[in-house]
């Protein structure tokens, strides 16, 4: 069962990707929007999760 879901877009004007991310999983609209800033999908995704680990790490 998923908590949250991303999706990786591009936007339209830069041409750069951001992530919407979304609580529950099957919510309609994102929780959180991040800015364009990213040249590929998978660096967006990649970032999220290097950001939810080190902030998981920094718990313990």
């Amino acid at each position: 069962m998923s908590l949250i879901r991303l999706e990786a877009k591009e936007d339209e004007k830069t041409g750069l990707f951001y992530l919407e991310i979304y609580h529950p999983a099957d919510a309609e609209q994102p929780l959180v929007t991040t800015e364009p800033r990213y040249k590929t999908a998978a660096a967006a995704e990649n970032d999220f999760i290097a950001i939810i680990a080190t902030k998981t790490n920094l718990l313990r």
